[in-house]
């Protein structure tokens, strides 16, 4: 009896909840479909199954990103941008000249040398209230008067043949420090000099400048010095030998030593003061034919043979 009320109250509430879930079950298939997670407050299913559901909706949905994307090739036609690498012109080669590139290096080289003769052109200072000479451009006293006997003597006296030193290819010579001394007797240490009247010209393998010798306030001679140089690093003492060469020009318009520009002369002092030998050279066994005084012998690196 009992057993059978109470099936008839489980009955009685199972018809209750079908009619309460009649509008639901009505409203669920006119719902749309949709991937959110409202979906799944409606759907019955436990969660797990929810985000297998969500997972799968994302996944599929995906094709439909891929299918516009793969509606692009269509703007693809587009012809596509060409860059072209871009290169100058070449340049033509210079046409060939026949200057010698060797010694344009060379001038080249020594304008890019340091002037030695920086200060030239300051005008020289004043000597107790009179302006001094500037040797560089003045020819003051040249030719106005001629020197004193006694200092004529000793400028014109004979040359000292024991003086006179030969060069191996026979050319004879008067050492500058010859010269020197003549001055120095002639008008004393002090009462002559050289000035220079323009730069030092440096070149590829030589070093000129002009002098001017002025003798007790005046100016007796103009020449012009040279000398060579094998390395830059002797440019100085070049300069130096430029300065003593011109030295030796000068002093030829004083009469010093004015037998060495006479060829009899020459010609007598070769007769009678040099020989002919044969060398030959220590290291490299090379000989050759030089010409010595005859009272001097052969210097080392060479020494005298027989031929």
């Amino acid at each position: 009896m009992v057993t059978t009320s109470t099936r008839r109250g489980v009955s009685a509430l199972l018809a209750a909840s079908s009619s309460r879930s009649a509008p639901l079950a009505y409203r669920i298939p006119h719902r749309s479909f949709t991937a959110s997670s409202v979906r799944a407050a409606w759907s019955p299913t436990p969660k797990v199954a929810a985000t297998t559901s969500t997972t799968t909706s994302s996944t599929t949905a995906k094709p439909t990103t891929s299918s516009t994307t793969t509606a692009r090739p269509a703007a693809a036609s587009t012809p596509q941008r060409t860059v072209l690498p871009s290169f100058p012109p070449a340049k033509e080669a210079p046409v060939p000249t026949s200057r010698n590139t060797t010694a344009d290096s060379a001038a080249a080289s020594a304008r890019s040398q340091r002037s030695l003769t920086d200060g030239l052109d300051d005008a020289p200072p004043d000597a107790v209230g009179v302006p001094a000479i500037d040797w560089t451009r003045s020819y003051h006293g040249l030719g106005s008067i001629s020197f004193t006997p006694e200092q004529s003597e000793t400028l014109l006296a004979p040359i000292v043949e024991e003086d006179v030193e030969v060069k191996p290819d026979g050319i004879i010579y008067l050492p500058e420090i010859k010269y020197r001394r003549i001055l120095n007797r002639a008008f004393g240490p002090g009462g002559w000099g050289l000035a220079p009247r323009g730069e030092s010209i440096v070149t590829g393998k030589l070093v000129t400048r002009e002098y001017g010798l002025v003798v007790q306030g005046r100016l007796v001679s103009i020449s012009r010095g040279e000398q060579q140089y094998f390395d830059p690093d002797g440019i100085p003492t070049a300069t130096e030998g430029c300065k003593s060469n011109a030295l030796m020009r000068c002093c030829k318009d004083l009469g010093i030593a004015s037998e060495l520009w006479d060829p009899r002369f020459i010609r007598e002092f070769a007769t009678k003061w040099t020989r002919e030998v044969w060398v030959e050279h220590t290291s490299t066994k090379k000989k050759r034919k030089v010409v010595v005084r005859k009272d001097d012998s052969v210097k080392y690196p060479w020494k005298e043979v027989k031929m």
